[in-house]
């Protein structure tokens, strides 16, 4: 698995990330789904997924850079820095075809917050 961690920080508050792309894991057979491609790719997913990480809260989820950062974390409700939003956002627009180029460090636009929230997201219906 390719790993970059970036720092991120603006007025006070300081987020703290891994980026996470799957590498040779795409070789992984399903021992379930005997003959397909990989389990990853059984699974739906491309190698233009991500998984970004909180390294504060320890949450994170898989997302395919490009779409709208708000609307990706609502769908994924995790627990989040005041960073993460503003650092999604910007991470979305990076050429993202080798970590490696990524900075370090970032410095973003974002207003200060004291403490992490949980995003709001679709309520789930009891017998769903």
């Amino acid at each position: 698995m390719r790993t970059k961690f970036i720092e991120a920080s603006h007025g006070g508050n300081w987020g703290k990330f891994a980026l996470l792309r799957f590498d040779e894991e795409w070789s992984v057979p399903s021992q379930i789904s005997k003959g397909s491609v990989s389990l990853l790719r059984n699974l739906g997913w491309t190698p233009d997924y991500m998984w970004v990480l909180d390294l504060q809260t320890g949450e994170g989820a898989f997302f395919k850079p490009g779409g709208l950062a708000a609307a990706d974390l609502t769908k994924h409700r995790i627990w989040c820095c005041p960073l993460y939003e503003p650092f999604l956002t910007w991470l979305y627009l990076q050429d993202l075809s080798d970590l490696d180029q990524l900075p370090d460090l970032v410095d973003l636009e974002a207003p200060f917050s004291m403490t992490g929230y949980r995003r709001p997201g679709p309520t789930v219906q009891e017998g769903a």
